[in-house]
């Protein structure tokens, strides 16, 4: 008689096939921080320490460039600092408006951008102009600095006169002789002429006396240089050589009665 079945388990549990035991479920569990040993948390705090050092001078850096490019945007590229205002200084015989318009600086260009040094030499092409200086008054402001020429003497020119500076500029043309310049006859007043300089050279050797009584110098050639006096008496000057010894000369015989004074050669004076 075969045995039956076990009590308890149905038919055919073992049938022949393998045993099973009860079926896994797997889990990922993350380990705690006591899982790690302290040495190895160390180890990756260095790590990062280090690799935040190695970073943080590259990201200063990055930082400071595009600070500057934001800087040099607001300054050279936008509008923010343009030019609001040409404040010209010490001009008065030219006119704020005319030195502003020789600048040729237009409205609203960034005032860092301004070339000061062209900007002058355009300023200085002004006749009247002997020198002119600009500088940057920040935010928006040009400030041109003239220096005017100073007359020295006085051309006649047809039914005008123009004005002469120190050397030879012609730089004033006006219906009248100002006050106090001294008269002087050319045929082509101008800095290149040799006339011109010859005058002005003995011009700047007249002595306070000479100066007080003189009416004008005439030029009719490079040796031929007179000077006429009040009471129209002349001085025959010559050429512009040894001109503070024919000045010495010239005032010491200032009291001395004759028309003619001529100290051309002044170690030899002739009176007429």
């Amino acid at each position: 008689m075969s045995p039956g079945p076990a009590r308890g388990r149905p038919a055919g549990a073992d049938g022949g096939g393998s045993r099973r035991g009860p079926a896994r479920r797997w889990q990922l569990v993350r380990a705690g921080s006591d899982a790690v040993p302290p040495s190895t948390r160390r180890f990756m705090a260095r790590a990062r320490q280090r690799r935040m050092r190695a970073a943080l001078p590259w990201a200063v850096l990055a930082g400071v460039l595009v600070l500057a490019g934001l800087v040099a945007w607001v300054v050279l590229g936008s509008g923010l600092f343009g030019v609001r205002e040409v404040r010209v200084e010490g001009a008065r015989l030219v006119t704020p408006v005319e030195v502003r318009d020789a600048a040729a600086v237009p409205d609203g260009v960034p005032l860092a951008r301004v070339d000061l040094a062209a900007t002058a030499r355009r300023i200085g092409g002004l006749a009247p102009v002997e020198r002119a200086t600009v500088h940057r008054d920040w935010p928006d402001t040009l400030v041109v600095t003239v220096v005017e020429r100073t007359g020295v003497a006085v051309v006649p020119r047809d039914d005008r006169f123009v004005v002469l500076d120190r050397t030879g500029v012609v730089f004033r043309t006006l219906p009248r002789p100002p006050q106090g310049l001294p008269l002087v006859r050319l045929a082509d007043p101008g800095p290149d002429d040799p006339g011109t300089r010859a005058a002005l050279q003995v011009l700047t050797v007249l002595t306070p006396q000479l100066r007080a009584v003189l009416v004008e110098v005439t030029v009719e050639g490079l040796a031929r240089i007179g000077l006429t006096l009040r009471d129209e008496r002349t001085v025959v000057w010559g050429d512009a050589t040894r001109g503070e010894d024919k000045a010495r000369v010239a005032t010491s015989l200032l009291s001395r009665k004759a028309d003619t004074i001529d100290v051309s050669a002044p170690d030899v004076v002739t009176f007429r």
